[in-house]
């Protein structure tokens, strides 16, 4: 029998986290495991519980959802992954959290369906960002690397990456799964799982989100007409 996965929902508000348990609880596959009502309470429940994925708001009391994801990730030996929930469309929000580490940004107008489907995703080491977000995130890349010059220590490591691993990374930022990678280069699927698996390791990074703000930041990959 698989094991479910688990789920930790954080929100300050009890009708929101009741509502979003009810719909998670009812799909095969998935348990929540456990609710947390702010950022702090987030954080100490994901070190009690130990959850896969984190349903996560943005803005809470005391510790918003940015700082309480930064704090997950980068606990010693994290596992949890963080998919964001707001009802707040806005591209800082957005870029902050997946530099804090989030794998995912999800609107919380999302179906049921979609939901669950996020959870499924993230957990399973997939970036997601709501479609009608993802061009204006990708703009906001290029306002931040085109105003300031990014770097950070990770920045020479992508020199270690070869040619074709750089092809990749680059198709990652663009929002392409794993399929439409294989299609675009006319290769294996499972090639392009060995060359991801290899460019997170080369670069020290955890998932397919955090390679896709490594390849902006850095500018290693730039949108089209930066």
């Amino acid at each position: 029998m698989t094991t479910p996965i688990r789920v930790l929902i954080a929100d300050d508000q009890m009708m929101v986290r009741q509502g979003f348990t009810v719909l998670l609880n009812a799909e095969p596959g998935i348990e929540v495991v456990g609710q947390a009502v702010d950022g702090l309470d987030a954080v100490a429940k994901v070190a009690e519980l130990a959850p896969d994925v984190v349903l996560m708001d943005i803005r809470m009391p005391g510790l918003g959802g940015i700082e309480a994801t930064r704090r997950i990730t980068a606990a010693p030996g994290a596992t949890a992954r963080v998919l964001v929930l707001t009802t707040f469309d806005l591209d800082e929000y957005v870029y902050e959290a997946l530099r804090a580490g989030a794998s995912g940004f999800l609107l919380k107008d999302a179906s049921a369906d979609e939901l669950a489907q996020a959870v499924r995703v993230v957990a399973g080491g997939e970036a997601l960002l709501a479609p009608n977000i993802t061009k204006r995130l990708i703009a906001e890349f290029a306002r931040v690397t085109r105003t300031a010059t990014v770097r950070t220590p990770r920045q020479g490591r992508a020199g270690d990456l070869t040619e074709r691993e750089t092809e990749v990374l680059a198709l990652i930022a663009q929002g392409l799964s794993n399929a439409e990678i294989a299609e675009r280069l006319v290769v294996a699927e499972q090639t392009v799982k060995t060359h991801v698996g290899r460019i997170l390791i080369k670069l020290g990074l955890r998932d397919r989100t955090q390679a896709a703000v490594f390849a902006y930041e850095t500018g290693l990959v730039r949108p089209a007409g930066y």
